[in-house]
């Protein structure tokens, strides 16, 4: 009987979505046939053969993704990663990798996907258009990773003319958006050389540019992981909100545990990209 309900109240919406087109059509069914037409369904198929209308709450609760709600916002002065009230926790830190998808990008992503904790991987568009560089790109975004915008040469902004400026930030968008369907919601420009053309293009795009509080991986001293991992753990650099910059290297990559892993025990959270707005 409950199979002979759907259908009756599927019948209903379709009438009730015509009725609402135009009170005037004449093609909307009356009461009299609705009944009459269910009848002949029953009739000719028989009860137990008519398709059964559910929804499974329960399974369908897990298909659908339900966006993070933004908790903290980004500090334009000092990039510092800020809660948006009271009552959010504050020990928080922003990991960030660029250059990718250059050669350790998925695995970095790998990496933190098993350990649970999220990231910015903003992505230039030389790597990207390199070799397997869509599919790097295409598996990190699929991870659930956040994808960011590192200009598609990682050419010196304020070397460039304003219209140089633009296509290295809206080609890029424009590139990640083809692959992932999504556009970037955060810039970071190379060497940290935002200009106002930039900065304009930035905001024209609705997105978010920033730097960064620390990091170290690009400096000769700290290229092994024993020794990046001891520095991004201890640096004086490290307070609430940091904003951890990292890059696509075989020393990071394999810093990356034990740098997670001392941040936590040190009291700090991984803050998610997606609760930052």
């Amino acid at each position: 009987m409950r199979k002979f309900t759907a259908l009756l109240f599927c019948l209903f919406v379709i009438n009730m979505g015509c009725s609402t087109g135009s009170m005037e059509n004449e093609n909307v069914l009356n009461d009299d046939e609705t009944e009459s037409i269910v009848s002949e369904v029953v009739e000719s198929k028989g009860e137990d053969e008519i398709e059964e209308v559910e929804v499974d709450n329960e399974e369908r609760s897990d298909e659908i993704e339900v966006a993070a709600v933004p908790k903290y916002k980004l500090n334009p002065t000092n990039f510092l990663i800020q809660p948006r009230e009271e009552g959010v926790n504050e020990k928080v830190v922003l990991l960030t990798i660029d250059d990718a998808p250059d050669q350790y990008g998925v695995k970095m992503a790998e990496i933190l996907h098993d350990l649970d904790v999220n990231a910015i991987f903003f992505m230039n568009g030389i790597f990207i258009n390199k070799g397997s560089g869509k599919e790097q790109l295409k598996q990190i975004h699929e991870l659930g990773f956040e994808i960011g915008n590192h200009t598609m040469t990682h050419k010196n902004l304020s070397e460039l003319s304003p219209e140089e400026q633009r296509k290295e930030i809206i080609d890029l968008n424009d590139l990640i958006e083809e692959i992932t369907g999504e556009r970037p919601r955060f810039f970071r420009a190379p060497y940290g050389a935002n200009t106002d053309v930039s900065k304009q293009v930035v905001e024209a795009e609705g997105m978010q540019w920033m730097n960064w509080t620390y990091g170290y991986d690009y400096f000769p001293e700290y290229m092994d992981a024993e020794s990046l991992a001891e520095q991004m753990v201890n640096s004086e650099l490290l307070m609430n909100g940091a904003n951890l910059l990292m890059h696509d290297r075989k020393w990071t990559m394999e810093a990356l545990r034990d740098i997670v892993k001392g941040l936590k025990d040190k009291g700090f959270d991984i803050v998610d990209p997606k609760e930052i707005k």
